[in-house]
């Protein structure tokens, strides 16, 4: 597992990215393919991913629609053609950070 540190400054990233690529998807869902995609190394807690979905949804980023499930309403999160856009960004931002980390964590790259 990742410092909590480093988690909060890529969750908006990664909730936007996997939306992006995925679809609509819920809550659940979301914290579940998070968990699969990094081998257990990522686990969303509902008390850091609910937040960031509402936040992202305040910003308009994301929309959502509710559905019932067997009798349960079940809250499905969709990306807008802004959070596509600031998906792309904050993704090439983030590639770009950790590609300046490595240089300044393995300085043999630079020579």
């Amino acid at each position: 597992m990742y410092s909590k540190e480093l988690l909060k400054g890529t969750l908006k990233t990664i909730v936007l990215k996997l939306l992006s690529a995925n679809g609509r998807m819920y809550g659940y869902e979301i914290t579940q393919k998070v968990k699969v995609l990094t081998h257990e190394k990522i686990q969303l807690t509902e008390g850091a991913l609910y937040p960031t979905l509402h936040k992202l949804e305040a910003d308009g980023l994301v929309t959502t629609t509710v559905e019932n499930i067997n009798g349960r309403k079940r809250k499905y999160y969709n990306i807008t053609t802004a959070g596509s856009e600031e998906a792309t960004e904050r993704s090439n931002e983030f590639t770009e950070f950790v590609q300046t980390m490595l240089l300044l964590l393995n300085p043999q790259l630079n020579k």
